[in-house]
């Protein structure tokens, strides 16, 4: 079994691949204060109620792929790989990993190591030229030329920053349930609220879409667009430029590092 960790700034994507297929998954909220031993505790509580593994801690883990926008938790979680599965093979998406797909920026170090992670899973599954949609802390927008290029990409606000601002700032305004109104018209606060974060990042997503598409590929629509991240049900039904949901690409996208590192030792 192949243990795949996205660690992103607000929460923690855990998923048990059995060869090809995900055989559980877990959410976690990422805290950057968590020590090793901690985070330890935290994956025997989740990994011992699963069936197909162990009550110890590494029972049935073959191998382990973490990739982090964190530094502090990719810390600890390398020191978790070392005390814990010493003798388990770890990948860790860091510069040198091998995963199959050129980076065109100007500093490479500087692409999230999930946005590279979710280009080389969108190439694997959909093929080039495709823009993958992660709706995460921030939503980002990530080109994948023709050719299986990292080509570049957009960062916005997320979801959540935005209602957590709304609250903040509007004085008369306060921190609201992300759902979809009865209408587009809102007949209260909450209402006129939940419709501009939904309406407003269907038609942001449709907009910033449309546009890269026309600068990646002659025809745009050659383009794939892959949506991902937790808040991606909540915008797929309004925005039209989405053409699939993959809500594991970045765990796939570990796990097919995994193979393409791991397969050489």
């Amino acid at each position: 079994m192949l243990l795949t960790i996205d660690v992103g700034n607000t929460h923690t994507v855990l998923g048990l691949f059995d060869g090809e297929d995900i055989v559980e998954h877990w959410r976690i909220s990422t805290d950057a204060r968590r020590t090793a031993d901690e985070l330890a505790v935290l994956l025997n509580g989740l990994m011992g109620m699963h069936p197909l593994l162990g009550e110890e801690l590494g029972d049935g883990i073959d191998g382990i792929a973490i990739c982090s926008t964190v530094p502090s938790v990719l810390h600890e979680l390398r020191e978790v790989t070392r005390r814990y599965y010493g003798d388990v093979p770890a990948v860790l998406v860091e510069p040198g990993i091998k995963t199959g797909v050129p980076i065109l920026m100007d500093n490479p170090k500087e692409v999230g190591a999930d946005r590279i992670i979710n280009a080389v899973a969108a190439v694997e599954l959909y093929g080039g030229p495709a823009i993958v949609v992660d709706f995460g802390t921030a939503t980002t927008f990530d080109a994948v030329s023709a050719r299986g290029e990292y080509a570049g990409g957009v960062i916005a606000p997320g979801i959540e920053i935005s209602v957590e601002a709304l609250g903040v700032r509007g004085a008369q305004l306060r921190k609201i349930e992300i759902a979809r109104p009865r209408s587009v018209i809102g007949k209260n606060t909450v209402e006129a609220m939940q419709s501009g974060i939904i309406y407003g990042f269907a038609g942001q997503v449709d907009g910033v879409v449309n546009r890269m598409a026309r600068e990646l590929a002659g025809d745009p629509d050659d383009v794939t667009v892959i949506a991902t991240g937790g808040l991606a049900p909540m915008v797929l039904g309004e925005a039209s430029t989405i053409d699939e949901h993959e809500p594991w690409l970045t765990l796939i996208g570990l796990r097919l590092v995994y193979e393409r590192n791991v397969s050489r030792t």
